[in-house]
C-alpha cells in the first residue's frame, strides 16, 4: 500500500480530509447555515412565516432531484467533476441570495443550492467506498460527516457578527458563505481523485496492485430486500432526528421555561458533541459490524427522544441532549460503509442516492407531522414519544440486516 511522498499516510486519508471540507461547504454553509440567516432575510424582503418554510422546502426539493440522478452523471463524468461543478452550484446560487430583493428569486436559487449540495454530497460520499476497504469505511466516513458539525459551529458564530457590520449584514453573510464555498471548491478539484488507481494506489487497508496487474473490478449481485432495509433505517433517522433538531429549542423556551441563552447553550452543546458522533461510531461499525452499530445509535436517539417525551427534567434533560449529540452524525457515516459493503464500489453512488431520497423524504414528513400533533395537543411531548417508538422500530429493522464481509 502506497504512501504519500515523505510520509507514512496513504493518499486515501487526504481525500477524506477534504471530503470533510466538501460536506461542511455543500451541507453545512449549504443548508444549515440558513437558520441563522433566515430572520434578518427575512425582515428585510418582508417574508411571512409560510413564505420562511417554503425556502427551506424549495432546498430540500432541489437536493431531493440531485440525489436522485447523481448515480448517472457520476458514472458518466467522474466523482471530481461533478463535485467541482456542484460545489460552484452552490457557491454562485448563496452569492445570488446575497443580491437577491424577492422571495420567488430567493426560493428558486435556494432551490439550485439543494441541487448542488445533494450532488455534491452523495458523490463525496460515494468517493469514500472507492478509496477505503470496508475495515475502515466506516472510520473514514465518520471523519466526513463531521463537516456538518463544524459548519453549524462557525456559522452559529461569524453570521451573527457579519449581521451586526451594517444594516443588511445578511447579505454580506450569503456573500462571505459563498466565497468559502469556491475556495472549497477549488481544493476538492487539485486534491480529489475519483480512484486510488489513478495514482498507482490500493484502497486504504488493501494491499496496492502490482505493476502488471490490472485494478479488479469486482462485481456484487443486488440483494434488493437488503437496500429496502436500508431504506427503511435511513427513512426512520431522516423522521426522527429533524423532530429533535427542529423542536427541541422550542420545547426547551416554552415548555420548560428556559431563558432562550440557557436553551441556545444546550444546542450549542450538541453541536460540540456531535463532531465526535461521526469518527467514534463510523469506527465502531468497523470493529463490530454495521449492524451492531446502527442497534446502539439508534438505541441511543430512542432513549434521547424518550426522555423529552416523557417531560424529566435536570439530570435526564441533559442526558437527553448528551444522548441526542453524541451520536447525531453517527447514522449517515454507518449507512454509507454498509451500503458500499452491500453493493460495492461500483454501485454505491447509485444505491445511496436512492436512499437518500428516501432519507429526504423523511426529513420532510417529519416536522410536519410533528407539528401536527403540538397543535392538537398544545404540547411536544406526543412527537417524541413517537420518534422514540420509531427509533426503536429502527432497531429491530438493523437487527435483521445480514450484512457480508467486503474488502
Amino acid at each position: 500500500m502506497k504512501k504519500l511522498p515523505g510520509t507514512r499516510m496513504h493518499y486515501g486519508w487526504m481525500v477524506a480530509a477534504v471530503g470533510c471540507l466538501c460536506i461542511f461547504a455543500c451541507l453545512g454553509l449549504g443548508r444549515f447555515a440558513i437558520g441563522m440567516l433566515l430572520p434578518a432575510m427575512g425582515e428585510a424582503l418582508h417574508l411571512s412565516y409560510s413564505q420562511m418554510g417554503l425556502i427551506s422546502t424549495c432546498n430540500f426539493l432541489g437536493y431531493l432531484a440531485a440525489v436522485l440522478v447523481s448515480g448517472g452523471v457520476q458514472a458518466r463524468c467522474g466523482a471530481r467533476k461533478l463535485i467541482f461543478a456542484a460545489l460552484v452550484l452552490v457557491g454562485v446560487s448563496t452569492a445570488l441570495i446575497g443580491a437577491a430583493r424577492s422571495f420567488p428569486v430567493v426560493a428558486l436559487l435556494y432551490a439550485l443550492t439543494g441541487i448542488g449540495s445533494g450532488a455534491a454530497n452523495v458523490s463525496m460520499m460515494g468517493l469514500v467506498t472507492a478509496w477505503f476497504n470496508s475495515r475502515l469505511r466506516g472510520r473514514a466516513a465518520g471523519f466526513v460527516v463531521i463537516g456538518s458539525g463544524f459548519a453549524i459551529l462557525l456559522s452559529g458564530q461569524i453570521v451573527p457578527q457579519l449581521n451586526a457590520l451594517r444594516p443588511d449584514g445578511w447579505r454580506l453573510s450569503w456573500f462571505v458563505l459563498a466565497g468559502t464555498v469556491f475556495v472549497i471548491s477549488i481544493i476538492c478539484w487539485l486534491v480529489l481523485r475519483d480512484r486510488p488507481q489513478e495514482l498507482g494506489l490500493g484502497k486504504v487497508g488493501d494491499r496496492a496492485p502490482g505493476p502488471s496487474e490490472p485494478p479488479r473490478r469486482i462485481f456484487l449481485p443486488l440483494d434488493r430486500k437488503a437496500i429496502y432495509l436500508c431504506g427503511v433505517i435511513y427513512f426512520i433517522f431522516g423522521f426522527t432526528y429533524v423532530i429533535y433538531a427542529t423542536f427541541i429549542v422550542t420545547v426547551l423556551v416554552q415548555e420548560y421555561n428556559f431563558s432562550e441563552q440557557v436553551a441556545g447553550t444546550f444546542w450549542s452543546a450538541v453541536g460540540l458533541l456531535s463532531l465526535l458522533s461521526g469518527p467514534v461510531f463510523g469506527t465502531l461499525s468497523d470493529r463490530i459490524g454495521r449492524r451492531g452499530g446502527l442497534m446502539i445509535v439508534f438505541s441511543m436517539q430512542t432513549v434521547a427522544y424518550l426522555l423529552v417525551g416523557l417531560r424529566l427534567e435536570g439530570a435526564a434533560l441533559a442526558l437527553s441532549i448528551g444522548c441526542f449529540g453524541v451520536v447525531a452524525w453517527s447514522i449517515p457515516s454507518i449507512m454509507i460503509a454498509l451500503v458500499g459493503d452491500l453493493v460495492g464500489a461500483q454501485n454505491t453512488v447509485r444505491v445511496f442516492g436512492l436512499i437518500t431520497f428516501i432519507f429526504g423524504l423523511g426529513q420532510i414528513a417529519g416536522p410536519y407531522v410533528a407539528g401536527i400533533m403540538a397543535e392538537k395537543t398544545g404540547s411536544f411531548a406526543g412527537a417524541f414519544i413517537m420518534a422514540a417508538v420509531l427509533t426503536l422500530t429502527a432497531v429491530a429493522v438493523s437487527s435483521r440486516l445480514k450484512v457480508p464481509k467486503r474488502g
